[in-house]
């Protein structure tokens, strides 16, 4: 199959692979070459007129083409603008409770939470520090070289920020600190002071509440003569604790999930994004938990999501995530739809309207249980949105913060980070999971080459399954962990 016609409603097709001008696709000849991922007119349509992809509208052409030609970004214009007022018209799929119930080996913590890792994590509570916590780190890693344990990782997570900053901006920082204090994911947390900083340690300690004290430790640098050796003498003990935990067979029902795409191309609504939609559903049907979020991307087809929505009270904090978005982005200046990226536009993306409908398709089918407010941690179990940007460092730090053990990414240009839980990436077509091993975890592009969506979930949930029990993947195997806070305001 070299294109494909999503929708029977669509107006377009869309490349598979690079298609050569003069070839026919759905009774139309090409009227120039097409690149992989790109859509191709099926009917004339007139300067004004829609481009129909996913069965919805994803913007007007501005000027008239003829059956066979290329659409891209230069001859189509957004239909969104400003504000919207919504009503709620539930249109809900119960997700069946699976007979078959799946496991993973996790961590089983005191508090009830599973870890899919045991890592022992060095947090600054400002930039200032971020030089110490990384020698503590560096010397202890060395230290216990071979001797290990269960523990899988020690890392210092550096950032900007915990001083110098008012209002939302710092309430944001300790926040998501506090979060990663009590993560499943760290069998131990050491959290480094400077002592001078707005995110004053004792403060922070009470933010994050009642903790085990052999597990999560805390200090001040101007206090201590040795920072560094006070610090190794902490980690030590925290490490004597952590390194003697072991996995056990946990239920799938306690997975918490995070969905992302990032530098996303024509096919990512063909192909990852789908099979991400099936997991979600899959995961839901064995009682755990999903979570997409990027709201910006939402835009142009929120209707979609608001109408999955369980209740008018779920409807209505979905209102409020969406038009807070475009309040913020219109306080700022700044123009809301100003959206796709560069790299989406050369993969094929035209609109921001196309790729909300394609980057919404994360999320199958299940209804949506609970809305959470950026920080804020997961409570209701099911299908979740958050609010947080496109921006991948920050909503993918959003999601893990959130109480997701692991990120689901969906890519189409490709990316290497990763974020402080587990960060998956999945590539939407295989020249990329070819080209960029050390990258790429899963390649969904075999859904573009006739592999029955069945056969390749199945695989995928394997595979998810086994990360979740111990499997490392690309960018874990390459070191790459960090965490970046959202901000929004002044920096004194």
């Amino acid at each position: 199959m070299r294109w494909i016609k999503i929708n029977p409603a669509d107006n377009v097709a869309v490349a598979l692979s690079d298609l050569s001008a003069g070839e026919s696709v759905g009774g139309a000849v090409l009227r120039s070459d097409v690149p992989r991922g790109h859509k191709i007119l099926l009917e004339d349509v007139p300067a004004g007129g829609n481009i129909i992809k996913y069965g919805y509208p994803t913007g007007h052409l501005t000027v008239g083409l003829p059956k066979g030609s290329m659409v891209d970004h230069s001859v189509i214009k957004t239909n969104l603008e400003g504000l919207l007022d919504y009503t709620y018209a539930p249109s809900l799929v119960e997700i069946a409770p699976s007979s078959e119930k799946r496991t993973f080996k996790g961590f089983r913590r005191a508090d009830g939470q599973v870890g899919v890792r045991n890592q022992l994590w060095v947090i600054p509570t400002v930039g200032c520090v971020n030089g110490i916590c990384q020698q503590i780190v560096d010397r202890f890693r060395a230290e216990i070289a071979g001797k290990e344990g269960s523990v899988d990782a020690v890392v210092a997570f550096p950032h900007n920020y915990g001083c110098s900053q008012l209002g939302q901006d710092h309430d944001n920082t300790r926040t998501i600190l506090s979060d990663m204090v009590r993560h499943p994911n760290a069998g131990g947390v050491l959290v480094v002071s400077l002592g001078c900083e707005n995110n004053q340690l004792e403060q922070f300690r009470t933010l994050v509440g009642p903790v085990d004290g052999t597990r999560v430790k805390m200090f001040v640098c101007q206090k201590v003569e040795d920072e560094v050796e006070y610090g190794l003498g902490l980690l030590r003990e925290i490490f004597a604790v952590a390194s003697a935990d072991k996995r056990v067979d946990v239920p799938a029902s306690e997975l918490r999930v995070g969905l992302k795409c990032g530098g996303s191309d024509g096919l990512s609504g063909i192909t990852a994004n789908p099979l991400l939609g099936v997991f979600s559903d899959w995961l839901v049907s064995q009682g755990g938990t999903t979570v997409l979020t990027e709201v910006p991307e939402m835009f142009g087809a929120e209707t979609i999501l608001m109408n999955r929505c369980q209740d008018k009270a779920t409807f209505d904090k979905t209102v409020s995530l969406i038009n807070d978005f475009k309040e913020y982005f219109i306080q700022s200046g700044m123009p809301v739809y100003e959206n796709p990226s560069p790299g989406n536009k050369a993969g094929g993306i035209s609109t921001l309207e196309e790729k909300s409908l394609g980057c919404t398709q994360k999320c199958g089918k299940s209804i949506v249980r609970g809305v959470l407010r950026y920080g804020e941690r997961l409570s209701v179990r099911g299908l979740n949105l958050l609010s947080a940007p496109g921006n991948d460092l920050v909503a993918s730090t959003a999601l893990a913060a959130a109480g997701c053990q692991m990120v689901l990414f969906t890519t189409g240009r490709g990316t290497p980070f990763g974020t402080f839980v587990p960060t998956m990436k999945v590539s939407t077509n295989t020249p990329l999971s070819q080209n960029k091993k050390t990258w790429i975890d899963f390649n969904a592009g075999v859904l573009a080459e006739d592999e029955p969506m069945e056969t390749v979930a199945g695989r995928f949930i394997d595979y998810t399954l086994a990360v979740a029990s111990g499997e490392s993947v690309c960018s874990e195997r390459s070191g790459y962990r960090e965490i970046a806070i959202f901000k929004t305001g002044v920096t004194l």
